[in-house]
């Protein structure tokens, strides 16, 4: 019986624990929010009191690069950088997955295969 209430009490601690992080994000108010339209582009800032960020930079041409990041609820804090332009959105962080290494083989394959084209290329 004692480990059952010892259940109930831990489980009703992390679900309110839970509700507290989620009205502090709910009431988060914008500490630092600046827009700055330039000829040649613009730079925008906005940072809020539950530690979400984003600063962005834009050129002439259409070109943004910026970060942005917020604190996970794990403690860690996410950081994201990116650059968007006319060859697409390019976001950099430790935290995004990464596809593994080509194997040899296939390199090998691929430069063989370069090397020799089919016979219907060469029209």
């Amino acid at each position: 019986m004692f480990k059952y209430v010892l259940l109930v009490a831990f489980v009703a601690y992390a679900s309110a624990a839970a509700v507290s992080s989620r009205s502090d994000d709910a009431n988060a108010q914008v500490s630092v929010q600046t827009n700055k339209v330039r000829v040649d582009g613009f730079d925008s800032e906005l940072e809020t009191s539950n530690s979400i960020h984003v600063v962005e930079h834009g050129d002439a041409e259409g070109n943004i690069n910026g970060e942005y990041g917020w604190d996970s609820p794990e403690g860690d804090h996410v950081l994201i950088t990116f650059v968007a332009d006319a060859s697409g959105y390019h976001p950099k962080s430790e935290l995004l997955p990464t596809p593994p290494p080509t194997p040899e083989g296939i390199l090998k394959a691929l430069a063989y295969i370069e090397a020799h084209p089919s016979k219907e290329s060469k029209n």
